[in-house]
């Protein structure tokens, strides 16, 4: 097998040449944006919104990535190429760059780029899920950040919060509360769950990543006129719900089995949202 291709700076090189300075921001302090995307059919699905969400982060963090938009497309696409994948998960990462400087960060930085691929199998109507069993998920006693604190919208490397939530659990997925204890998104995903034929799921008011399939969810629930609400929630109301299920880029539309001891089949509600994300694939394999 050849050995992957990674895109550095702009440059292609072997996966074992791959690397970044030990005095860069992304290493020394999490002084970096990232995005986790999909090629369908060599296509990075839902780009624009990717790239508008970097951008957003890039602004929180007060740092100019220096990519256009087709630009960085570009880049993502032929790092593709380089390891004729078609099917794939994509790592977009954008550091502030190198600086043997203090913490304060440099009025003048200069960007690292980063572009990790690996292969996924197919997705869609006809294609094969990456996991192989619904979530089994646990409310963890890590508390999200607050909003204040670190921006919920920013897409960091400061993923330590997420860490502590995985640790020492052997659930998929852990859920965290936030310093209220209301209900906010796994360490990986975001939240959903069914209640009497309404969709549910955490508002960005709380400390909440907008994910982008979340959003994606929300567009198809709202096509198929499917009651949704997004409010503050207690774990209770997870605990009473119908069902639920999690999303992210990787896992796409994942239904929950458990949450700690309360157990859920997959309602209709949720396997109609799958279906429609799994439609709404399938379409992107169509229009490349």
């Amino acid at each position: 097998m050849n050995e992957l291709q990674y895109c550095v700076d702009g440059e292609l090189v072997p996966a074992s040449e791959a690397t970044v300075s030990v005095t860069d921001r992304g290493f020394k302090y999490g002084d970096a944006a990232f995005e986790t995307l999909r090629s369908y059919d060599g296509v990075p699905f839902e780009w624009d919104r990717h790239y508008d969400r970097l951008q957003r982060t890039c602004d929180l963090l007060n740092f100019d990535h220096g990519y256009e938009r087709g630009e960085l497309l570009n880049h993502v696409r032929r790092t593709l190429r380089a390891n004729g994948f078609s099917e794939a998960y994509i790592r977009l990462t954008v550091t502030r760059g190198e600086h043997s400087g203090k913490l304060a960060p440099p009025t003048d930085p200069s960007p690292t780029l980063v572009i990790l691929v690996s292969e996924l199998p197919r997705s869609g109507v006809e294609g094969t899920s990456v996991w192989d069993t619904p979530a089994e998920v646990e409310i963890v006693d890590t508390v999200r950040i607050p909003d204040s604190a670190v921006p919920a919208a920013a897409k960091t490397h400061n993923y330590l919060n997420g860490i502590m939530a995985r640790s020492g659990s052997e659930a998929d997925e852990t859920l965290m509360l936030d310093v209220d204890g209301n209900l906010t998104e796994g360490a990986t995903s975001n939240l959903f769950f069914c209640d009497d034929g309404v969709l549910k799921t955490p508002s960005l008011d709380g400390p909440v990543l907008p994910g982008i399939t979340r959003d994606v969810v929300l567009e198809l629930a709202n096509e198929r006129d499917i009651a949704v609400e997004r409010d503050t929630y207690r774990p209770d109301d997870l605990y009473r719900a119908d069902d639920a299920f999690v999303t992210n880029t990787t896992w796409e539309v994942r239904p929950v089995t458990r949450v700690g001891d309360r157990r859920f089949d997959t309602s209709e509600l949720t396997r109609t949202i799958r279906d429609a994300f799994d439609a709404c694939v399938e379409s992107a394999y169509d229009a490349s």
